[in-house]
């Protein structure tokens, strides 16, 4: 599912791993224009964009309350509130990872169940 930004004009589109939509007229088919929550898992080449450009991008979207960045190589989020000016908060394995937009609330460790870093990926 694509995310669709009108930036100057333009139609500007990125594929992140999660869009979430709490707006019930927010339906076209292919695309959501107006996510509340929007979730990148990061890989060796999109650090830099997730963390700079798309966030410029997404933060022009007025619903937009959150954006969390998962690391797949360690155990780390990042999320960026809104509220919080999109400032980044750490959260690692002992920390409870807090989504008001959906009103979650889960521990970290949870989302990197099953998952083994201390074998060296190939």
């Amino acid at each position: 599912m694509k995310v669709c930004l009108r930036i100057a004009g333009d139609d500007i589109f990125y594929y992140p791993d999660l869009p979430v939509s709490c707006e019930p007229e927010d339906l076209a088919r292919y695309w959501r224009e107006q996510p509340c929550l929007v979730v990148e898992i990061l890989s060796e080449t999109t650090p830099r964009i997730d963390r700079r450009e798309k966030l410029l991008a997404y933060r022009e979207i007025p619903v937009l309350k959150e954006y969390l960045l998962i690391e797949q190589d360690v155990p780390r989020l990042t999320l960026l509130h809104r509220t919080e000016g999109w400032q980044p908060l750490s959260l690692e394995l002992g920390a409870t990872l807090r989504l008001e937009s959906i009103d979650l609330e889960m521990p970290v460790a949870e989302l990197y169940e099953g998952v083994d870093f201390s074998s060296e990926r190939q």
